[in-house]
């Protein structure tokens, strides 16, 4: 029951809770999307004006939504993605009650690894670079991009957030998120690079 409870809030939330972010974005600093290291763009959700920037300007190949499907009805999904010749991985995880599993943190880490393989770097970012996003680009995908820094550079949970906090100030984690972060530093070993 409480699943379901947590899901319908989220549910309930998600129009305004949008609409909150884009006035953030108009009224402050805050950036719709941050470059965190020369492979991953952490940000929030791509809207088709945003899709086509990610791609032109930042080199997209890769995208991952941690957004449930009702999320992405103003964004694009797989199909627009492959239309415009982007791999596409969904994650799907409630908003603001959950943390991806550990599951999709590995799925998620191994998706990004195939794009930092023979890379090269062109003014400071890969040719090939992965936007993950979730609604805002502040809890559920800098879970999975706290994850890909721990994998990638030997970093601890605490490290992986500061540096993310350098480039994305606004991000939030929870206990929840920082338990996840913390199991996934513990099975590392388990992630195929």
């Amino acid at each position: 029951m409480c699943d379901f409870l947590a899901g319908m809030f989220a549910r309930i939330s998600f129009y305004p809770t949008l609409v909150y972010n884009l006035f953030m974005e108009k009224v402050c600093s805050r950036q719709w999307y941050n470059r965190i290291d020369d492979v991953v763009i952490l940000g929030a959700l791509p809207f088709p004006s945003v899709a086509k920037q990610l791609i032109e300007k930042e080199n997209v190949k890769g995208v991952i939504s941690m957004n449930e499907s009702y999320e992405l009805f103003l964004a694009n999904d797989s199909k627009a993605w492959e239309a415009l010749g982007v791999e596409f991985l969904q994650l799907p995880t409630t908003d603001i009650f959950a943390t991806p599993c550990q599951n999709k943190l590995i799925e998620g880490v191994e998706f990004i690894n195939k794009f930092t393989k023979n890379n090269k770097i062109i003014d400071g970012k890969s040719e090939s670079s992965v936007y993950v996003h979730c609604k805002a680009g502040r809890t559920r995908s800098a879970t999975l991009v706290g994850c890909y820094l721990m994998h990638r550079y030997h970093w601890t949970p605490e490290r992986a957030i500061e540096h993310m906090k350098e480039k994305r100030p606004h991000i939030l984690m929870h206990s929840k998120q920082w338990e996840a972060l913390r199991i996934f530093q513990c099975n590392l070993k388990n992630v195929n690079v």
